[in-house]
């Protein structure tokens, strides 16, 4: 990214936030010291962490080599630059005005940072456990049904910038410029796995094939599985909703009670699978880029959501409590009521029909797949007539 971007940054965050313009220190290293020696939530505010967070995330980055102080710029002023243009969807211009540096620097030591992250990145993305994960273990709606479930799989669309000869691929099905990003996250809400960069014209069939047969791919435990949605057909590995049924909470009129184990099972799916809205919410709460098209080169877009995701799970990890997390905790969403609306967070495209994967599975797995979860919905249903379960 070079300085002439500053060109291009036309309406696209241009101006410093009202509620973080106040008072604004004289100069870049004097705004950074102000927020690390004030309060806590004046850190998280800033630069979208708390400040052990912070400062634990620059020793890491210091340690590896990936960082250096310079003659003018030290480690946690650089890293306050990246994260206040991620934090706050600014672009160049607007972080000069605070910072006092020129495009160019501010540019350079944002792609430093940008590529540091990047580099460690895997360090971040930890492989799900054998244990079966307390948010399913309990709750009666999912234990014991779930209890192999380690987490959901769903896509999101990130909205992309790239050339007009470019643009037709990233085209997605309502119009909109967007790369198809396929997560696997955990009932915690932390990011197993993140694959970004697929044009938002592909399928999320397309996306998870790419995940499931690269040479980084998805890997799933043997003897467990997450959980789909009705994009996708049942498949070793993956459970997906029972199809012509009843499944997001949107079909599904106020007051509602299954009729059988298929919509039950539905809507116990639908609300465990609830956790990839919550993530997604959460990560794009913390870094509003994600919500816009930055002026970046495609690599850098691409790189900011893996980076981003990588930052959201050390972040979960060092200080699972912080504001941001609290507004999409886990119990919120398994605690609301099954015939709700779910969080609008990502509203969905246009219905796809399931379809089939290009990995060849043998008919006696798929057949294995579909009886595993007739038996899943017959032992829910059972218990849900017996009154042994609750909705």
């Amino acid at each position: 990214m070079e300085s002439s971007d500053d060109e291009r940054d036309g309406v696209y965050g241009n101006n410093i936030p009202k509620g973080l313009s106040h008072n604004v220190a004289s100069n870049g290293t004097k705004f950074v010291d102000e927020v690390l020696n004030g309060h806590s939530d004046r850190c998280l505010e800033n630069f979208r962490m708390d400040k052990p967070v912070f400062y634990k995330l620059c020793d890491i980055l210091q340690a590896k080599g990936l960082l250096r102080h310079t003659t003018r710029i030290k480690i946690e002023e650089q890293l306050a630059i990246f994260m206040f243009i991620i934090g706050h969807n600014l672009r160049t211009r607007a972080v000069q005005e605070l910072f006092r540096y020129s495009g160019e620097t501010i540019s350079r030591h944002f792609n430093k940072v940008l590529n540091a992250i990047m580099s460690i990145s895997l360090d971040f993305f930890q492989p799900p456990g054998s244990d079966v994960p307390p948010e399913i273990y309990v709750d009666p709606r999912f234990y014991p049904y779930f209890k192999d479930c380690i987490g959901a799989v769903d896509g999101i669309h990130i909205p992309v910038m790239v050339g007009v000869d470019e643009q037709g691929p990233f085209r997605n099905r309502n119009g909109l410029l967007s790369q198809n990003v396929l997560a696997a996250c955990s009932f915690d809400l932390k990011f197993h796995y993140v694959l970004a960069g697929w044009e938002g014209s592909a399928s999320d069939l397309r996306v998870l094939n790419s995940a499931l047969t690269r040479r980084n791919k998805l890997q799933v435990p043997e003897g467990k599985y997450y959980l789909l949605d009705n994009k996708y057909a049942n498949m070793p590995g993956f459970i997906s909703p029972y199809q012509d049924v009843p499944y997001h909470s949107n079909q599904i009129p106020s007051g509602y009670h299954p009729q059988d184990a298929k919509e039950l099972f539905n809507q116990r799916l639908s609300l465990a699978r609830s956790a990839t809205d919550r993530i997604f919410g959460a990560l794009k709460e913390r870094f509003p880029i994600l919500m816009s098209a930055p002026p970046y080169p495609l690599q850098t877009q691409v790189k900011l959501v893996v980076v981003a995701c990588a930052l959201h799970n050390f972040i979960r990890r060092e200080k699972p409590d912080d504001w941001i997390f609290r507004m999409y905790e886990q119990d919120l969403g398994f605690q609301m009521d099954e015939s709700m609306p779910p969080l609008e967070i990502e509203q969905p495209l246009m219905h796809e029909p399931a379809q089939a994967l290009d990995i060849i599975f043998q008919p006696d797995q798929l057949d294995l797949t579909s009886q595993f979860r007739d038996s899943i919905a017959a032992e829910m249903w059972d218990d849900y007539i017996s009154g042994l379960a609750p909705m």
